[in-house]
């Protein structure tokens, strides 16, 4: 893929995050329970060689859910055909990425997951600063987990230049 550093395209509204899925079922209540909404669409049905061929796939078939944030959607995927193979996503390996959840009280949020059964990569983390520039994002806390499917996903309490556009 060549791509021209110039360039210039305004891409600067997200609309939304698609992760693929096992299982719609499964991954509709996690992110039911994680965000406390009630999926906008569930349950609904994609398919046509014209769609196929939009994602680079000869043939496409597939149940998807979305959930409206407040500033996001998430679109849950799940293939019936072709099925894919499960992915091994990571934070060092390159390709996988993240969603994260901004909350203001990570310590508060992170034990209130913990007690439902979440389970967490490690115990929540506060950059310190000799570990993390700008210096004005010390202080700002992380903790991170894996939702069904091993996609990786964060909270944040962000502090300075983590804390995003105002």
């Amino acid at each position: 893929m060549s791509t021209t550093a110039d360039a210039k395209f305004g891409l600067d509204t997200a609309a939304h995050v698609g992760i693929a899925v096992s299982d719609l079922d499964r991954s509709v209540a996690f992110y039911r329970a994680l965000t406390g909404t009630q999926p906008a669409v569930n349950d609904e049905n994609m398919h046509g060689a014209g769609f196929a061929h939009s994602q680079g796939l000869s043939r496409s078939k597939l149940r998807y859910a979305t959930f409206h944030l407040r500033n996001l959607g998430i679109d849950l995927i799940q293939f019936e055909d072709p099925v894919g193979e499960r992915s091994q996503p990571a934070a060092n390996r390159p390709g996988s990425m993240h969603l994260c959840f901004q909350v203001d009280d990570l310590r508060s949020v992170y034990q209130r997951m913990r007690d439902a059964g979440y389970e967490f990569l490690g115990e929540p983390y506060t950059f310190a600063a000799d570990e993390v520039t700008p210096p004005d994002a010390v202080g700002t806390e992380v903790a991170y987990f894996n939702d069904p499917d091993g996609t990786n996903l964060e909270l944040i309490a962000p502090k300075g230049g983590f804390a995003g556009p105002q």
